[in-house]
């Protein structure tokens, strides 16, 4: 495993933008220029007004975990603030995973990107989900290297 940098990857927004949703999300895929993949996706949603970037994990290069025979990933982390609730915030991720060629065809599969909402606040406090949809705070975020591992980086 190894740290890499990017243009965006670390970064801590001076802006103090007060929105009531605050969201840490992971990002991860393994086709394709990833850290290319990353730096758009992060300018992407630094112009979209619903998403103010508060700041990111350096990328962490990990093996694959589940279906092991494929490329190794990439991995951040991303704390991002919005008026979107979480249903609607995961509906916009999901949108967004489509548009950078995300196909789910099986558990683990590699992809182009991958994002996964580990924990969510609401104001100050934080928020648990847990439907069929949406489960907050991730499941297993606690045994996956690729989310630890970046998480450190964020205060």
């Amino acid at each position: 495993m190894k740290l890499k940098f990017s243009n965006h990857f670390p970064y801590k927004s001076n802006v103090i933008k007060t929105n009531t949703y605050k969201y840490t999300v992971g990002i991860g895929g393994n086709i394709g220029n990833m850290k290319q993949r990353f730096d758009k996706l992060f300018l992407n949603l630094q112009s979209d007004r619903r998403f103010n970037i508060l700041q990111t994990s350096p990328l962490l290069e990990n093996p694959p975990f589940g279906f092991l025979d494929q490329d190794d990933f990439l991995n951040g982390i991303m704390v991002i603030s919005t008026e979107l609730t979480p249903l609607q915030f995961l509906k916009a991720m999901q949108r967004i995973e489509l548009r950078y060629g995300r196909k789910r065809s099986f558990k683990d599969a590699p992809r182009t990107l991958d994002i996964d909402i580990i924990f969510a606040k609401k104001n100050t406090f934080p928020v648990f989900w847990n439907d069929k949809d949406l489960i907050i705070p991730h499941y297993n975020w606690k045994e996956r290297i690729s989310v630890t591992r970046p998480l450190e980086y964020i205060r």
